[in-house]
């Protein structure tokens, strides 16, 4: 197996890479522009612009992959809906170069998805459960997907997931486990949603069914995401409990008085039945991470 890995700066890219070195398997970690993870030998990096098709033929046809792990993306999903046009480029039109190169070679393609497919009225989602994207950030995501579902090829595969947390180095964002673990120590007051309903991913358990469904040649969707579905208050809440702060300062707040440019699922969650049979996912609890954290 070798695997190429876009977007191997990011906090799941990274933990590719780490998994790959642990496990000797072969891999090229890529990215735009220099290499930002030292735990990444310079030697298996190159920088390739996924929305250039020159730089994604010169750079698949030099490395031969036999998988393609696609973690590059646009996830902001305010600047999605302010910037519909990049969004569509990075999210949409990059999977098109990317994977018309793998079609034609016989790689396997991976795409990484999200849990904003889906609208959130009818959480926990299984694989097989319609979505219905309600922000340009969900919608671009599903035209990604339909991409792969509507190709008469069917070497690939979509794995989508919900809130990916853990540490990396130079990351462009942090996530919400991280901002707790800072926050609340400090005393700092947290304004924190209470209506919206995730399940926080271990970023580490990610990049692990990532390279399995790799390594088993598995086709299709799979749902890859944290054991329980809790508000995001309650998964601060419980950060602040593992931490023994009794009286964190935790504001709970509706999401309607972000007003946020995006709108947002309320109730999401995954239906992880599929990954546990088929790949022998075992998510670790947010307690049992956090420890390692």
């Amino acid at each position: 197996m070798k695997v190429l890995i876009t977007g191997s700066n990011g906090l799941l890219g990274q933990k590719l890479v780490r998994q790959c070195l642990d496990n000797s398997i072969n891999f090229l970690a890529t990215s735009k522009g220099e290499n930002r993870n030292s735990q990444c030998p310079n030697e298996k990096y190159v920088s390739m612009d996924i929305t250039s098709s020159n730089e994604v033929e010169n750079v698949i046809n030099s490395y031969a992959p036999t998988h393609v792990i696609h973690t590059a993306a646009l996830t902001n999903v305010d600047q999605c809906e302010t910037d519909p046009e990049l969004c569509q480029l990075i999210n949409v039109d990059a999977v098109k170069i990317l994977f018309d190169q793998c079609v034609q070679r016989g790689i396997h393609f991976q795409l990484l998805s999200t849990d904003f497919v889906f609208d959130g009225e009818n959480g926990p989602y299984k694989e097989t459960d319609s979505v219905n994207p309600l922000s340009v950030y969900a919608k671009s995501k599903v035209d990604a997907e339909n991409l792969l579902l509507g190709s008469t090829n069917k070497n690939w595969s979509i794995v989508r997931t919900i809130i990916v947390y853990g540490k990396g180095e130079n990351l462009s964002r942090s996530n919400l486990i991280l901002w707790a673990l800072d926050a609340l120590p400090k005393g700092e007051p947290m304004n924190i949603v209470n209506d919206q309903f995730r399940a926080p991913t271990w970023a580490d358990d990610l990049a692990w069914a990532c390279l399995r469904v790799c390594e088993l040649n598995e086709k299709g969707i799979f749902h890859i995401c944290g054991p329980e579905t809790m508000s995001i208050a309650k998964i601060v809440r419980r950060v602040a409990t593992h931490l023994k702060i009794s009286a964190p300062k935790i504001n709970e707040i509706s999401s309607e008085t972000l007003s946020q440019p995006a709108k947002r699922p309320p109730h999401t969650g995954f239906d992880l039945t599929k990954s546990r049979s088929v790949l022998g996912y075992r998510p670790k609890t947010l307690e049992e991470t956090l420890e390692l954290l």
